[in-house]
């Protein structure tokens, strides 16, 4: 490389990790707390796991790859990037299970054995094998965010591939709704559930926990996207009738009476078109007690909202110790600027030593979050 494109390099190198600093900037957080970039340049980045030896596996939405992240030096940036699989339709999910890495595509479940193995002395690409390949193809709705419930199963959300039907899930009880794969099938945990894209479970009851994004084209204002809790296995949660506590459907409202099915309302209205995705429970001890067993809920943003766009943050949801919705409040906010977005907040993970991760997939890096209060 000559002198004058090397000099350009560098000057484009430093515009961009100036750009960085500068959004960086703008992002408002709990006094305490400090956000970094923990990697950058991730092709819109969704799900996140992190491997016993540490490594961080990172999920795509637009991508066709899964890589491993490794901060070799400790310094909170992962320097190293690694190549796990390629040629993959919307790897969005990602989870470890026993040392064994699963992920996903649109239609099926991978698995890579003794991930930290081969993530240890990488060569060529590693075998990946098929856990389970029947899922819905449809690309509407149809991400897979995945993780592994205290019963040792794969759990897997299938959302409706429209904005508001009734007639796919009629023909095929997959869609709106969320499954455990058990026993070689997929049993039902969870319907009339429009779109999740992200669950956990409490660490003390172990309920299952789940966002769920709201219908569009009821206006601005209407209908809220949803916290929910699962009390009951099998339990009803309104979609497409009806929506958030309160709000009838003006299509389907109507069937109501002919649906034999308890409505489980949402323990927590997060508002509209917020478009809630990742939530994780944080259960480490490294962050403020008032953090302790409650949830954090990245709200990706609005996307067709006219009046004032909504969500671009991440929020706390504060639960009692039976896991009942106290309140909730912003934790990271300052992605929307003056009605224009810079980024989009997806999936907050919680990592083994009581940071959390946070995945970006409009800004294409993960930020870390660490308590030094």
């Amino acid at each position: 490389m000559n002198k004058k494109n090397t000099y350009l390099f560098v000057l484009f190198f430093g515009l961009i990790l100036n750009v960085q600093s500068n959004n960086i900037d703008k992002l408002q957080i709990p006094e305490g707390f400090e956000i970094n970039i923990y990697a950058e340049n991730i092709e819109s980045p969704r799900q996140i796991t992190e491997t016993e030896d540490g490594y961080i596996i990172v999920g795509s939405k637009n991508g066709k790859s899964i890589y491993a992240l490794n901060d070799i030096d400790n310094d909170g940036f992962a320097e190293e990037k690694i190549l796990i699989a390629n040629g993959l339709q919307n790897p969005t999910g990602v989870t470890v299970h026993k040392g064994d890495l699963y992920f996903s595509e649109i239609d099926k479940i991978w698995t890579v054995k003794n991930i930290d193995n081969w993530l240890n002395n990488p060569s060529e690409l590693p075998k990946k094998e098929v856990f389970m390949d029947d899922l819905p193809s449809e690309t509407w709705h149809g991400y897979k965010y995945i993780d592994f419930g205290p019963d040792g199963n794969l759990y897997i959300p299938v959302g409706v591939p429209c904005n508001i039907c009734l007639e796919p899930q009629t023909k095929d009880k997959r869609f709106a709704a969320i499954h455990k794969y058990e026993n070689g099938k997929l049993v039902t945990v969870a319907s009339g559930v429009r779109n999740s894209v992200g669950f956990d479970w409490h660490p003390i009851t172990n309920k299952l926990y789940f966002s769920d994004n709201g219908r569009d084209w009821l206006g601005d204002n209407s209908p809220s996207c949803e916290l929910n809790v699962i009390e009951e296995e099998g339990s009803f949660y309104g979609y497409p009738y009806k929506h958030a506590k309160d709000v009838i459907d003006p299509e389907f409202g109507k069937l109501i009476p002919n649906v034999n099915m308890e409505f489980i309302d949402p323990i927590a209205e997060l508002g509209p078109h917020v478009a809630p995705l990742g939530i994780a429970f944080y259960d480490k001890n490294i962050f403020p007690e008032e953090y302790k067993n409650s949830l954090f809920i990245a709200l990706h943003g609005s996307w067709n909202k006219y009046n004032g766009k909504s969500g671009y943050k991440v929020i706390f949801v504060k639960l009692d110790t039976n896991g009942d919705y106290l309140y909730q409040k912003d934790f990271i906010s300052g992605w929307l600027q003056n009605e224009k977005d810079w980024g989009r907040p997806v999936s907050p993970f919680i990592m083994s030593d009581g940071s959390m991760l946070i995945s970006d997939d409009k800004f294409d890096v993960i930020y870390k979050v660490q308590y030094k209060g």
